[in-house]
């Protein structure tokens, strides 16, 4: 369509309000289907016939709810691959407090590039995971969250998650309320591919 072959050409800047007190970012991905049927977990854990994903990787300001940094990349690209894209999309005059993700992003790489920015890693260590063996900073700050989440129990841990899950409920909210649409995955694309210049 008109629009298809335009939007490429679009330039839009997505602006935000700076972080006056220090940013708290919380960071998660989602998959975005183009063609075929189904659901993103048939994609994760079943038939792949005829269906195409994209990986939608967003960044959010806890205080405000804008979106600070996005990233649309093919599905066969993990969450950790994409941390220090979405980090660079925030000016290196603005501190960034903490870091909130899953257990997607318990990497050393992406606990050294939250750590280049001076941040705070919230990342629950996951089921399987072992301590390792480095003496970087953001290492032993891992081992020592795995040795506490084994001596007090997972859920100590949840809050993260819970966190995460409030803002993009509020997202929802406030999607649904301001473009009168019901698919905050809808307006994400859209907010992704003006952003990404698709």
């Amino acid at each position: 369509s008109t629009l298809c072959r335009r939007q490429k050409y679009l330039d839009i800047a997505i602006n935000y309000q700076k972080s006056s007190d220090g940013l708290h970012l919380l960071v998660d991905s989602t998959g975005l289907k183009f063609l075929g049927e189904g659901e993103w977990k048939r994609k994760k854990h079943g038939a792949e016939y005829r269906r195409q994903w994209r990986k939608l990787h967003i960044g959010i300001d806890a205080k405000t709810l804008q979106i600070r940094a996005v990233q649309l990349t093919t599905n066969n690209v993990s969450d950790s691959q994409v941390l220090g894209d979405l980090l660079n999309q925030i000016p290196q005059d603005e501190r960034i407090d903490s870091v909130y993700t899953d257990g997607a992003y318990d990497t050393k790489q992406c606990r050294q590039v939250i750590a280049d920015r001076q941040a705070h890693a919230v990342i629950p260590p996951r089921k399987n995971a072992k301590p390792w063996k480095d003496t970087k900073m953001s290492s032993l700050e891992r081992n020592e969250l795995l040795r506490t989440v084994k001596r007090l129990g997972r859920t100590i841990g949840r809050n993260g998650q819970a966190i995460i899950g409030e803002v993009w409920l509020k997202l929802r909210c406030i999607a649904s309320n301001y473009w009168g649409i019901n698919s905050v995955q809808e307006n994400l694309i859209a907010k992704s591919m003006k952003f990404m210049h698709v």
